[in-house]
């Protein structure tokens, strides 16, 4: 993957609709919620083991 893969727009992360908020119930809106922190960490996860990569030292000698 390249870094233009992994840019994060915080459009991503906005709701589309503050009412489709505001109607879901509080069981509902934190399962949503831990749902997007994971696929965030997720992201993030995999970005900075990508970086590690590039960065790692193939000597084989």
């Amino acid at each position: 993957m390249s870094k233009e893969d992994l840019e994060l727009d915080d459009d991503d992360f906005i709701a589309d609709d503050v009412e489709e908020i505001e109607e879901e119930s509080p069981a509902q809106a934190a399962k949503t919620n831990l749902s997007k922190r994971r696929i965030i960490d997720n992201l993030l996860e995999e970005r900075r083991l990508q970086k590690q990569m590039a960065e790692y030292d193939y000597d084989i000698d």
